[in-house]
């Protein structure tokens, strides 16, 4: 992740009810030292954003044995325009690669049906349910699992 990356992250906003995912620019988080890549394509034009284990696991939610969290976010400029898979599977398939565990967990907002949808087609599994106070308000989280080797399942 370049420091430009990371200013650019920081100011992108999503509209409608995507905008619980917009970034901060004074939150300065999108780091490699916080655990952050840039998922970059084509003439160096930044896709997204992936992240892993504790800067991917969502308030109050515990780690997991063998198992390695994931988060992604994508540049607003690609939302609906039918590159969620290509670039989920780009992610999925980087830590498919990179971690010991068995497994992968991803954290969607339980109303958000295109993540989810995304999640359940790239091969996550729900296994559970979260939910937490974020900014005075309770969210709800579906929770999903992706075994790296599906023998494990």
């Amino acid at each position: 992740m370049t420091e430009s990356f990371a200013r650019e992250i920081a100011t992108w906003t999503y509209s409608d009810e995507w905008s619980v995912y917009d970034s901060s620019p004074e939150s300065a988080l999108f780091t490699t030292e916080a655990g952050y890549l840039a998922v970059v394509g084509s003439e160096n034009i930044l896709v997204g954003f992936a992240c892993s284990g504790a800067e991917a696991r969502v308030l109050g939610l515990s780690e997991a044995v063998d198992t390695l969290d994931v988060g992604l976010g994508m540049n607003p400029i690609f939302v609906g325009r039918k590159r969620g898979t290509e670039f989920g599977a780009a992610v999925v398939s980087y830590f498919q690669e990179n971690t010991d565990a068995s497994y992968l967990r991803v954290v969607v907002q339980s109303w958000n049906e295109r993540s989810l949808n995304l999640a359940r087609n790239l091969g996550f599994k729900e296994t559970g349910t979260h939910e937490c106070d974020q900014k005075g308000l309770l969210a709800a989280y579906t929770i999903l699992l992706k075994a790296i080797n599906p023998t494990n399942c």
